[in-house]
């Protein structure tokens, strides 16, 4: 390993790690200061990964975790954001939202049913919560088994190698370490400049622990967090309007990203574009005002709604831990944790995964995959570092985006038009047949190299159970499948991922890509 690495302009400041056992530091002298061989500062899904590793490989670890309340005094217990306010209240309530749909395509299949069917946000909320809470004892019982040691104390730095931790009376405990993993996760931003946001507003740390339903809806943003909301609120049949400031998505396949905010639209979700807000006020009534600008036309609008959410990006968890008393450098202008790619910060005993370091993909399978390994590398002899290539990921607005590897932006940008071909087809599920549902935005494309055997470079699927599908070949595509394998797969029929491999229509053709037949 060099002496120092450089990333993104960031020097990485290599220093001696301290002797196994060894007093560390002014604070080593405490009295009642307990040692461990790894702490893990942060209960989420990398961190609680990384932890019960290292415990299975026989070292000693402890947990520190804490959560502050939201600004609307929304807490929820361990397990991350993924476990309490991410990914498992998402889906379930997606599923309800899917749910609804499906009572309606009932009616086409013979089954005689009532309409119009009301939905129970109540008892929605209460059955996913119950859940949610099961999942936080399940985590700590998994904690005990492994004999780790879990405190419920909020962490900072006193030096390189031990953090303080204050109970919330205040208590303060000092645990000292010989490695220390930071995967404190983030947190949601409020837009603190338009007036009335922090006061009015909630994010997706408050959405899933409502006890009465949010009503007419206003999401502001346009990242999946907003979209996959406002997708699961219009689908229970909640008035629900999403204002986006530029483009849906960003990060992913624009082409995609416009089909499942055209497939939003038609299902009846409203959309405000080129819009930015500027005021949120209570009315007499309860209800709240919001006043927006055109930024195209710079007019003023307004609208009034029950709830605003605010989707517009999450901050690192990270000012509150003194990473300045460890030597832990962060990028100033996000505060994210400078790694390299053993997840090491400045400090070469000091890691960070998830969430909360630098170029990371913000997603809970990552972080948990980056956490076992670097467990392995440091107690079970492995060399394995985590591969951030070709990470497989679902949004799972109404109709489902999956994608793996390249966006086609991508793919053109790296190699070149000339040098890419893309495989396309508009595809009609055979579910949809009977219940005469629209297919308009069911669309696969698989980017591909163009020069023989073609190998494939991203797959995106838009349809029916996309993240199930899009699992399956994203394993083909870490195996550096190419487009000549993928024909030569026989299709399970009749699926929507056999459309997949009977991709033979290329964007370069300028045939018609709509699949006829089954």
């Amino acid at each position: 390993m060099a002496a120092a690495l450089w990333r993104r302009g960031w020097r990485f400041r290599w220093r001696a790690p301290a002797a196994a056992g060894r007093v560390r530091g002014a604070a080593g002298a405490a009295a009642g200061q307990r040692n461990y061989d790894l702490l893990v500062i942060g209960g989420g899904s990398g961190g609680l990964a990384c932890a019960k590793e290292a415990a299975q490989l026989g070292r000693k670890v402890a947990v520190v975790d804490h959560v502050d309340p939201s600004p609307r005094g929304t807490r929820w217990g361990l397990g991350g954001t993924c476990v309490n306010v991410g990914c498992i209240p998402k889906k379930l309530m997606h599923q309800a939202a899917l749910l609804g749909g499906l009572i309606r395509d009932a009616q086409h299949f013979g089954w005689e049913v009532t309409h119009p069917i009301p939905h129970n946000w109540r008892k929605m909320a209460e059955a996913v919560q119950n859940h949610v809470k099961s999942l936080n004892w399940g985590h700590r019982v998994q904690l005990q088994d492994r004999k780790v040691d879990y405190f419920n104390i909020k962490a900072s730095f006193v030096n390189e190698h031990t953090v303080c931790g204050v109970t919330k009376g205040g208590k303060e405990t000092l645990l000292s370490a010989d490695h220390i993993v930071i995967a404190t996760g983030g947190r949601p931003k409020y837009p603190m400049h338009v007036e009335g946001a922090l006061e009015y507003g909630i994010t997706s740390d408050d959405i899933f622990w409502l006890k009465e339903s949010p009503g007419k809806t206003l999401v502001v943003g346009a990242s999946y967090v907003a979209l996959e909301c406002a997708g699961f609120l219009s689908g229970i049949g909640l008035d629900t309007t999403v204002m986006i400031r530029s483009i849906p998505l960003r990060g992913f396949d624009q082409q995609m990203a416009s089909l499942v905010t055209e497939h939003m639209a038609s299902h009846g979700t409203q959309f405000l574009r080129g819009c930015t807000p500027l005021q949120v006020r209570r009315l007499p009534d309860g209800h709240l005002q919001v006043t927006w600008e055109d930024r195209a036309s710079g007019r003023q609008d307004t609208g009034t709604f029950d709830t605003v959410l605010w989707a517009v990006g999450r901050a690192p968890e990270t000012r509150s831990l003194n990473l300045e008393k460890a030597g832990v450098n962060t990028n100033p202008d996000n505060q994210k944790i400078v790694v390299d790619a053993r997840e090491a910060t400045s400090v070469p005993h000091i890691y960070a995964i998830g969430d909360v370091a630098e170029g990371r993909p913000e997603l809970t399978p990552t972080a948990i995959m980056a956490g076992k390994l670097l467990a392995q590398r440091l107690f079970g002899q492995s060399l394995d570092l985590m591969e951030y290539d070709n990470v497989p990921t679902t949004v799972f607005t109404p109709l489902e985006y999956g994608c793996v590897g390249l966006s086609e932006e991508e793919a053109v940008a790296r190699h070149g038009q000339e040098h890419v071909e893309v495989y396309h087809a508009y595809y009609k599920p055979l579910e949809f047949t009977v219940a005469e549902r629209d297919s308009s935005q069911c669309y696969i494309k698989m980017v591909c190299l163009r020069e023989p055997p073609q190998l494939v470079l991203g797959l995106h699927f838009l349809g029916p159970s996309a993240g199930e599908v899009t699992q399956g070949f994203a394993l083909g595509i870490k195996c550096g499948a190419s487009y000549a394998q993928v024909i030569r797969t026989v299709g399970i029929h009749p699926t929507c991922a056999e459309e997949v491999a009977k991709l033979r229509i290329s964007k370069r053709s300028g045939l018609d890509p709509t699949v006829t037949g089954c």
